[in-house]
């Protein structure tokens, strides 16, 4: 079985930690950096039971798109029995996961060493 290779683009690194899929989103996220991030995201969103951490810490930016790529994630690791940790601490970043909600559903975590240590599922319920 041939390991594909991690995503290196100028928006995205990927790597793995601890059985996890760490997705490290970088500079401004927004609709042509979401374009840019959204088919790895799906690539490894796809798999049954994939534990997964997004880490937002070197965002500089994040916009709807961003949030849209966000909730995408979560729904379809809900969807395959697997798990999803959010890691950030921008306090811009923040703010819009508290005022859209998203961080009800999807509470992130300050460093991605808590991220990797949570045992039970932080995405949430499908459907709420």
């Amino acid at each position: 079985m041939q390991q594909e290779p991690a995503p290196f683009t100028r928006h995205l690194r990927v790597h793995h930690d601890r059985g996890h899929t760490v997705l490290e989103l970088r500079g401004e996220i927004d609709i042509a950096a979401a374009a840019e991030v959204a088919p790895h995201l799906d690539r490894v969103t796809s798999r049954p039971g994939a534990r997964i951490v997004i880490d937002l810490r070197r965002v500089e930016f994040f916009d709807c798109s961003g949030l849209r790529l966000l909730y995408r994630a979560r729904q379809r690791v809900l969807e395959r029995d697997g798990r999803l940790q959010l890691v950030c601490t921008h306090p811009l970043t923040l703010r819009v996961l508290r005022v859209t909600g998203l961080s009800r559903l999807l509470p992130p975590r300050p460093t991605l060493e808590a991220a990797l240590a949570r045992p039970e599922p932080a995405s949430g319920t499908p459907g709420v």
